[in-house]
């Protein structure tokens, strides 16, 4: 029985084009004209008798049907490029782009990055720290780690950790600051560090909800604290002795199991949304994808 398939050039073309997020990248890799991105792009249209890019400010958009597409056609160039250097005798190598939110990639992920690239030898990890939202397709994501399952609903979500804050500070601040471990209320206004962070899907927890997950009513003046709109650099604050950070243990586990910081109050507070990692659906059979997100998923 013979099988129908489309123009297999056209989908080449198509493939390029959707994973480069250009017409014009498609052609340099492809080493061939833009018009003739577009004539293959036309022609596999037609075959389907569907759209399947959309122009928008100067960006190239999949339908709904080019995803599924894209979803089979990426498998089957990725297959047939593993099988070809197999054959041709020389080593596998596995790119995997990763993009991490700055903080969670500084403090967290770059500090345990090197347990997976020792289990996986042959990967070869470009990552990129970006805050959200960013675009898979243009910059070629393989996976995506963000905070919240709500950010990407086109993409397969598989959430890993949920984080939670307390007080944390240097432990001579302890003394100095005179903090009671039993009374919160020790904590004056003027030595607390806040974190605002930038306008976005989400905000970070406040020390008022801090204390009112404690059931104490306080609202500290934030103009008497430090305030940064970054989690790992009001990390850094508490570490150097200018405050006390209401602070993710996440971030902060290598500086809490050195001693750096202490958390002198026994109360934590989670917060609102998980970690997630994100990839595309034509992902879900990419072996080293799924290699990073087991991994992942195990800490």
């Amino acid at each position: 029985m013979s099988r129908k398939l489309p123009p297999l050039n056209a989908l080449k073309a198509f493939e390029a084009s959707a994973r480069l997020g250009s017409f014009v990248l498609a052609a340099a890799e492809l080493n061939v004209s833009p018009s003739a991105i577009s004539q293959h792009i036309k022609k596999l249209e037609d075959f389907y008798g569907r759209q399947l890019f959309i122009r928008h400010n100067n960006q190239l958009l999949l339908t709904d049907i080019a995803r599924q597409v894209y979803a089979a056609s990426s498998q089957m160039m990725n297959g047939l490029a593993e099988m070809t250097e197999q054959l041709l005798g020389g080593p596998v190598r596995s790119n995997l782009i990763v993009s991490v939110l700055p903080s969670f990639g500084v403090r967290w992920l770059n500090r345990r990055l090197a347990e997976f690239l020792e289990a996986h030898p042959d990967v070869r990890v470009d990552l990129r720290l970006e805050e959200d939202p960013v675009d898979f397709f243009r910059s070629r994501i393989d996976v995506r780690i963000c905070y919240g399952e709500h950010l990407y609903p086109e993409f397969v979500t598989v959430p890993f950790r949920r984080d939670r804050v307390t007080a944390m500070c240097q432990p001579k601040l302890v003394a100095r600051e005179r903090l009671d471990p039993a009374s919160p209320q020790s904590l004056a206004d003027d030595v607390l560090i806040h974190v605002a962070w930038r306008a976005g899907f989400s905000s970070y927890p406040e020390w008022s909800a801090w204390f009112a997950s404690q059931g104490i009513t306080a609202h500290p003046r934030i103009e008497l604290g430090h305030t940064t709109d970054t989690s790992s650099v009001a990390i850094d604050l508490a570490c150097s002795g200018h405050g006390v950070v209401l602070g993710q243990e996440m971030l902060a586990e290598t500086e809490l199991e050195a001693g750096k910081l202490v958390a002198p109050f026994s109360h934590w507070m989670p917060l609102q949304y998980d970690y997630c990692v994100v990839h595309g659906e034509s992902n879900k059979r990419n072996k080293t994808v799924g290699a990073f997100v087991e991994w992942l998923t195990s800490h």
